[in-house]
């Protein structure tokens, strides 16, 4: 996986999950008519991918021995897309070399939301204890995400 990430400066209260495959943007709940009566529900793709990023935040979790962050934190979050099969070579060299940046779906927010929505209760008690946010895009080799989760020593209220 090619990241500029040093794994070095992670700050000693962070938590670090790398979640493989295409990252997924959490769609819009879909709604269908049955008996009379209009039910909601979460499209198949963003169920799949909410319950594989709930899994390896919970293997990380559990095989670090954290608890789940109950303050304030800090979310860096690292997209990495697949690069178009269709690109050319010199394409997908740029892409590599990070010279070319993904402008696609999924949007980064939404594939924010869904990392989010996985993590509650798991690494952290509810998103909204997510008060810093750091989003980066890019094309990669592997396809993933990488989040790092870090406690801030600030006051919540």
């Amino acid at each position: 996986m090619q990241s500029n990430l040093d794994l070095t400066s992670i700050p000693a209260q962070s938590v670090f999950i790398c979640m493989p495959g295409e990252p997924v943007g959490k769609g819009r709940a879909k709604a269908v008519s049955m008996g009379g009566f209009i039910r909601m529900y979460t499209p198949k793709k963003t169920v799949e991918y909410e319950d594989m990023v709930r899994e390896e935040a919970r293997i990380t979790m559990k095989a670090g021995r954290y608890e789940a962050f109950s303050g304030p934190v800090e979310l860096k979050l690292q997209i990495f897309l697949p690069i178009p099969i269709s690109y050319t070579k010199r394409k997908k060299e740029e892409a590599r070399a990070q010279l070319m940046v993904p402008t696609k779906k999924p949007d980064f927010d939404n594939v924010v939301k869904a990392v989010c929505d996985a993590f509650n209760g798991i690494v952290w008690n509810d998103d909204t204890q997510v008060v810093d946010c750091h989003i980066t895009k890019r094309f990669g080799e592997e396809p993933c995400v990488i989040a790092i989760i870090t406690a801030l020593n600030l006051k919540s209220c």
